[in-house]
Formats: C-alpha cells, sequence, structure tokens
C-alpha cells in the first residue's frame, strides 16, 4: 500500500514539473495558479486511464505506436485536461506539439531522478533494509 502511494506521490511531482517546465518555456502554454493543482491532479488520472487503454488500441491496431504510446498519452492528457478545466490553456499548433514533448521529457527525467532522493525506503521492499545473500555453498 505504501509502494502505491509512494508511486503516485511520484507521478503527480513528476507531472507538477513537466508542466510547470513547459509552461515556463512556451508562452502560449498557460496554467492558472489557482487551477494548478487541480490541473495536475486531472492530467495525472488522465494518463493513469488513458494509458493503459492507447496501449492497449496501439498493440491492437497499429503496431508501430507502441513507442509513441507515452508521447500519445501525455498528449490525450493534456487534451482532456484543457477540455474540463480552465485552469490550462494551450494555444497553436507548435505549442501543443512542443508542451507535449517537453511534459513528457521533463516526466520522464522527474520519474528517474526524484526516487533517488525522495522515497527510497518505500520503493525499495517497504522500507525492509536488504542484505546481500550469497548463492548456496559459498556463504
Amino acid at each position: 500500500m505504501m509502494r502505491l502511494i509512494a508511486v503516485t506521490v511520484l507521478e503527480l511531482a513528476a507531472n507538477a514539473i513537466g508542466l510547470l517546465i513547459a509552461a515556463w518555456l512556451l508562452p502560449a502554454f498557460q496554467i492558472s495558479p489557482l487551477g494548478f493543482v487541480v490541473v495536475v491532479a486531472l492530467f495525472t488520472a488522465a494518463k493513469f486511464i488513458l494509458g493503459p487503454l492507447l496501449f492497449k488500441l496501439s498493440f491492437k491496431y497499429v503496431r508501430a505506436l507502441n513507442g509513441g504510446v507515452a508521447l500519445v498519452t501525455t498528449l490525450a492528457g493534456l487534451w482532456v485536461t484543457t477540455w474540463l478545466t480552465n485552469g490550462l490553456v494551450i494555444t497553436g499548433f507548435n505549442t501543443w506539439v512542443l508542451s507535449t514533448l517537453i511534459v513528457w521529457l521533463s516526466g520522464v527525467l522527474a520519474t528517474l531522478v526524484l526516487p533517488l532522493f525522495l522515497f527510497k525506503q518505500v520503493l525499495s521492499n517497504n522500507g525492509a533494509p536488504r542484505r546481500p545473500t550469497l548463492p548456496p555453498g559459498l556463504g
């Protein structure tokens, strides 16, 4: 249970970082300060729901998309978030493309780096210290 909570918090933090970087780099990508928490929560929920669905669809119909499912999921998550809330506004084709790439790449990097600093105990076997084991006959 703690692992699920840690992974969820990690995903929320990674998405928040990605959205903030996109808002910082792209003038046509606007997040309202009051709607930021709602935008992050809704975007994360959309990615959790759409990710497996898009993966199954791509596997069944368009196998060439399997590698790009994360990008498509990010784009779909941004679209759903802009559609359901006024807290995120994305204007222009170039901004949609660049924001998808920035949010995806920032999220990937944050997902790789954040566990090194946060949740180290929780993500490694529920906090139980690991002891190296020797192969049979050597110990």
